[in-house]
């Protein structure tokens, strides 16, 4: 089944012709309106035929959970066939609607049914808020018994958790601005300012990217400064993961969903699939490198001497059928770059010790990018019970304080998780690293491994996101530029910047110094460029500053005659005296052994096009 839930200041249909499959109705039910309520559009499919009662049960959990969050005061089922290409037989459609409807009553709830099989109109009005518009995927599979007769609707607990103790969220005394900006948001109260997030400007502004208008909404090109900063991310992950012993694969992009474990898998993202048809089979295009890798997994010899044992893929690309109203800019796309480890490990204290090594792994990568994270933990009531000890560990391992979310009970495939997220310029979170312990897919995917007893079970997998996608990470880059901190000129790392140096030139007889000068740097695994234009010096030095070019020389008179170069530092916005060796010191002290790439454009700026 396949509901889309509505948070409606009213809703109002009314009924213009019946079909060859339409229920009897009463006249009062040809036509209705509802105000503030959670309208519930209800596709039926083939697959809830195989256990209808089990279907209606999950499908009222769900409902009842989301009326009592939003604070609605009515429910109102509606029919709607669209939300599916695989649909019941109109009788199997009818009955569940309708026990789904005497199921809802039976708990108090205020609850209309709009008649099935017939042509209506209708018109809607969302309220517009972060939970009024959601789609649900509900499977005939039974789910944990509820504790209480009517629908038990437990929540997550927040707390606190800093140097060992727990604190309640609104008892903590908050120091660090974005920390509380992040509990502001899991707790649901930020409100939108409706602006535009600022990097989606500057990303233009410095030609790296652009809405691409020829394809689907959320899907990006990228010029070459772009590409490059891409490349060298991408570069970065891959050095980061098989220093740790991670071994390199690929997999496809699309997979079949006549394939149970992957369907399965897929449904518990289901309203985010692109999904499409050919003469014989049903497609989807993949969200994560789970698939191929677990697909790899489950064919592959493993023993307890391997454990752990990580393999991991870049994928470019993954997609997610994001709503068109939240994809915006690089917080949010349908098709993005997503790194993707994957760790097989014996048992959960095997799982629990790679946890604590990606938690080092994931910090990292704050420190090398430049970046502030702030951190959520994430755990099942029992999880946190039995392994409280470890919990505060690992949270303590960030060093500041985490939010800790405590499930009630395991929703997911994860029973532990921690999320690293930026804060962007609006006060809201960019999720970036992630690292869950995962104790369903690999019974799912029959993966297994021989343990020491020569028996064969299926371990656990870690997931683990380093940076989180790569167009997130240069999201945030950009974000932080938009964010005054101690007054510094905005720039990127010195390894991710396009130009790291750029040489200008005066007059034309300049031109030949600037240019061996800029050999020597190349040779030097420096990415240098050469302003040959014939603008004015002040003008040169502004454009060089609009494309936050770290280190800037300029060529003169004096220049031809010494050793000694005067180079304007971004960083510090200052300038410093020193000679050839010497700056090529300092820019490489700047990369610190991070990747490099030769610079994609030409080496003249006279030489290039404009994009």
């Amino acid at each position: 089944m396949r509901i889309l839930l509505i948070h409606s200041d009213y809703i109002k249909y009314k009924t213009k012709s019946k079909t060859k499959i339409a229920e009897e109705i009463e006249d009062e039910k040809k036509e209705g309106e509802f105000k503030n309520s959670l309208v519930v559009f209800t596709a039926v499919e083939k697959e809830d035929e195989k256990n209808p009662d089990l279907v209606v049960e999950n499908a009222t959990l769900e409902i009842a959970d989301i009326f009592f969050k939003i604070g609605a005061e009515n429910i109102v089922i509606y029919p709607y066939a669209h939300l599916s290409s695989s649909l019941s037989s109109p009788n199997a459609a009818k009955k569940i609607l309708h026990d789904m409807e005497v199921q809802l009553r039976s708990q108090n709830l205020n609850v209309s049914r709009v008649p099935f099989g017939w042509y209506k109109s209708f018109e809607v009005s969302c309220k517009g808020h972060p939970l009024s518009e959601l789609s649900r995927t509900i499977l005939p599979e039974k789910t944990e018994p509820q504790t209480n007769e009517k629908i038990d609707i437990q929540k997550s607990e927040f707390n606190i958790l800093n140097n060992g103790k727990l604190y309640n969220v609104d008892e903590f005394p908050y120091e660090n601005s974005d920390f509380k900006k992040l509990v502001d948001y899991e707790l649901d109260r930020t409100k939108s300012s409706g602006e535009e997030p600022p990097h989606v400007k500057i990303m233009r502004e410095k030609k790296l990217a652009g809405y691409e208008p020829s394809a689907d909404i959320g899907h990006l090109r990228w010029y070459p400064k772009g590409k490059l900063i891409r490349d060298l991310l991408a570069d970065y992950v891959y050095n980061l993961v098989t220093e740790r012993g991670a071994m390199p694969v690929e997999t496809p992009i699309m997979y079949d969903l006549a394939d149970e474990a992957i369907r399965v898998h897929a449904e518990k993202f289901g309203e985010r699939q692109y999904r499409m048809e050919t003469k014989n089979k049903q497609l989807m295009l993949r969200y994560a490198c789970c698939f191929g890798a677990f697909r790899i997994l489950a064919d592959t010899f493993i023993t307890w001497k391997n454990l752990p044992l990580a393999i991991y893929e870049l994928s470019t690309y993954s997609f997610r059928l994001e709503k068109s109203g939240e994809v915006v800019g690089l917080k949010r796309l349908r098709g993005f770059t997503m790194p993707d480890l994957h760790t097989v490990c014996a048992d959960l204290q095997q799982s629990m010790q790679e946890f604590s090594n990606q938690i080092s792994m994931c910090a990292q990568t704050g420190k090398d990018l430049e970046l502030n994270y702030e951190v959520i933990m994430r755990v099942t009531a029992d999880f946190l019970e039995e392994n409280q000890e470890w919990v505060f560990q690992a949270a303590g391992m960030i060093g500041k304080p985490v939010i800790l979310e405590i499930l009630p009970k395991r929703k997911h495939y994860w029973i532990c998780k921690m999320d690293f997220a930026a804060i962007d310029y609006l006060g809201r979170p960019i999720e970036n690293p992630t690292i869950q312990i995962d104790v369903e897919s690999a019974e799912r995917f029959g993966i297994t491994y021989i343990n020491e007893d020569e028996e064969d079970l299926n371990p656990i997998i870690i997931h683990c996101s380093p940076t989180g996608s790569i167009e997130r990470v240069i999201g945030s880059l950009l974000e932080k530029t938009a964010i005054k901190i101690d007054e510094k000129p905005p720039m990127f790392p010195v390894w991710l910047s396009p130009t790291q140096v750029r040489i200008l030139t005066i007059a034309e007889r300049h031109l030949d110094f600037a240019l061996r000068l800029a050999d020597d740097l190349k040779k030097q695994n420096i990415r240098v460029d050469v302003d040959d234009r014939p603008d004015t010096v002040r003008k040169k030095i502004r454009n060089a500053g609009s494309e936050w070019v770290p280190y800037v020389i300029v060529i003169g008179d004096k220049e031809l005659e010494s050793d000694q170069l005067m180079v304007n530092i971004r960083e510090f916005n200052e300038k410093s005296l020193m000679n050839k060796n010497k700056l090529i010191e300092r820019v490489n002290n700047d990369i610190d052994n991070m990747p490099f790439r030769k610079l994609p454009l030409s080496l003249k700026l006279s030489e290039r096009v404009n994009f």
